[in-house]
């Protein structure tokens, strides 16, 4: 299972946090969220995703902070229609394209003639989920994102610190790789070893983490994140070796 690190807020900790070499660092741009993300995001390895996480936004916004963070992934949070994402895939594609002409047009002397491919970027759409879900909700956007996420439904749109109950996953009807949100730390490791047991957990594609790592909103516990990493790579072990 990979890792996505969410909530980053503070550029040393982001820093600290991109040398465990998690698979994916989350930024929060929605204002109301206490680990709402401002300034410039620090360099951090390329092999480390970032994924933009937006709440009801306009697709102008999230292009903007798509542009200005070089993000790859970005994450809806609210009530974002299938048509949403499919407009927000199109316009996306439609930049890219031109910019793409741009810079092809401006390089000069290209004697090796090597194509300029130009980024693209991956959707992940959230569902929050309480005691039950209704799988069906998710057919819609089946063509629409590249990842579902799964998360506790709360106060907030996130962040909440809570889980859910996994057992919903029984129930799981998609082939369309998630990641599995909501409270989860270091207390969860022996949950993660049953549900690894559950059918769809092979389609769980990444363990997102956030307020359970965190000193203060924001700010991450290095060390207790370095350790959960460290379980998840075992975890990962054991089972190829059984």
């Amino acid at each position: 299972m990979k890792l996505k690190v969410c909530g980053m807020k503070y550029k040393d900790n982001i820093i600290e946090v991109a040398k465990l070499q998690p698979d994916y660092l989350g930024f929060i741009f929605y204002e109301k969220s206490s680990r709402f993300f401002e300034g410039i995001i620090p360099d951090v390895p390329k092999s480390i995703k970032k994924v933009g996480v937006f709440v009801n936004a306009s697709i102008e916004y999230i292009l903007e902070k798509i542009i200005t963070h070089n993000l790859q992934l970005v994450q809806l949070h609210g009530n974002e229609a299938p048509e949403y994402c499919n407009k927000l895939r199109v316009r996306h594609s439609e930049f890219i394209s031109e910019s793409h002409h741009e810079i092809l047009n401006q390089v000069q002397n290209n004697t090796e003639k090597k194509p300029i491919k130009p980024n693209t970027i991956e959707i992940i759409k959230v569902f929050s989920i309480k005691d039950d879900f209704d799988f069906s909700k998710l057919e819609p956007y089946e063509g629409v994102c590249d990842y579902f996420l799964f998360d506790t439904k709360g106060k907030l749109p996130g962040g909440n610190g809570l889980t859910f109950n996994w057992d919903v996953f029984n129930d799981y009807t998609s082939t369309k790789p998630f990641f599995l949100s909501g409270g989860i730390g270091l207390d969860e490791i022996e949950n993660l070893k049953g549900f690894k047991n559950v059918v769809a957990s092979k389609y769980c594609h990444t363990i997102d983490v956030n307020s359970k790592f965190e000193i203060e909103a924001g700010l991450k516990n290095i060390e207790t994140l370095e350790e959960f990493k460290k379980q998840l790579a075992k975890m990962d072990k054991n089972e190829i070796k059984n």
